[in-house]
This record gives structure tokens, sequence and C-alpha cells, in this order.
């Protein structure tokens, strides 16, 4: 079972994407079908919780700020609860799994799916991919790492019907 905490802390999240709740269940159950980490966690624990805040520029500036030491928005944070100062742990077999929180930034999703000519939605869905995967001990500091972790995305999201979100505006 894949219990999702879903907090709206900006009307906004209402008007651009109305069943935005729908979107992350199918989303979040997408990468636990695609991914192969992910569905090993899924079939070893009785329950997973992950924790999603749908905010703003501002309260994403401050959690910037405060836990990377960078005084700006982004798009899509990610606070793993398995991550360790000696590395990703795997969960324990047979006890719940807390995976950890996301929180993601409304206007800059807006401004990043304009500024890439991305749907709200499909940019939206990608988000979650991608924070899902860096609760699941995923990351893209090394080149290597991100090679496998997008391929994860791009997988993924084909399953959910939405394009390579990597490929240039107009390519293929």
């Amino acid at each position: 079972m894949i219990d999702l905490q879903i907090t709206s802390e900006n009307p906004g999240w209402n008007t651009d994407l109305p069943d935005y709740e729908s979107v992350i269940e199918r989303t979040v159950h997408a990468v636990f079908s695609t991914c192969p980490v992910a569905a090993e966690i899924k079939g070893s624990v009785p329950s997973i919780e992950i924790s999603i805040t749908l905010s703003d520029d501002e309260s994403v500036r401050i959690l910037n700020r405060d836990y990377r030491g960078k005084d700006k928005p982004t798009n899509i944070l990610s606070f793993a609860m398995q991550d360790t100062e000696d590395g990703w742990e795997y969960p324990t077999p047979g006890l719940p799994c807390t995976l950890g929180d996301l929180v993601i930034a409304r206007e800059t999703l807006i401004r990043e799916a304009e500024d890439e000519a991305k749907s709200f939605a499909d940019h939206f869905t990608h988000l979650i991919v991608h924070g899902t995967l860096h609760l699941l001990g995923y990351d893209h500091i090394e080149d290597e790492d991100a090679d496998e972790m997008e391929a994860l995305e791009i997988n993924i999201l084909n399953e959910l019907g939405i394009k390579n979100p990597y490929l240039l505006p107009g390519g293929d």
C-alpha cells in the first residue's frame, strides 16, 4: 500500500490542476510499477508513505536556503528519509516505510513549463516522477547516475503517455 499525504498550500494549484491528487496517485503508482528499486521495496514492506506539499516559490526558496544553502526557489525539493550520512539505506523489510517528502514550487513549475513549451500537467507529472526517484535513492550528481535516472524518468513518463521531457521543443 502506498499512502500519499497531499497538502496544497496555495489556492492556485486548484486552478492550474484541479485533479492534482489523481495525477499524483497515478504518477507515483507508475513509478512503483516501473522502477525496479521501487517495485522491490513495495514488495518487501507493508506500507510506504510519501508526503507531497504543493507550495509556492517563497516557501520553497526558504526551504532551499535553509536545507541546501541556495537562497532561491527551485522546482521541487526532495527530503528522503532513507538518505543517511552513509548513503541511501534500503528500508527494513517487513516494517512500514516513510520514504520522505516532496515540496513543489508552483510559480517555478509554471515558468519552466512555459519556457520549455510543455503543458503544466506534463511538467508537474515529470517533477513527481523525478522527486519520487530521489526519495528512492536515485540522483544525478555523477553522469552515469544522471543517465540512469533520466532513462527511468523517460520510461515511466512514456508509460503515462508523456513524451521524453529532455528533448528540445520541436525535437523528436
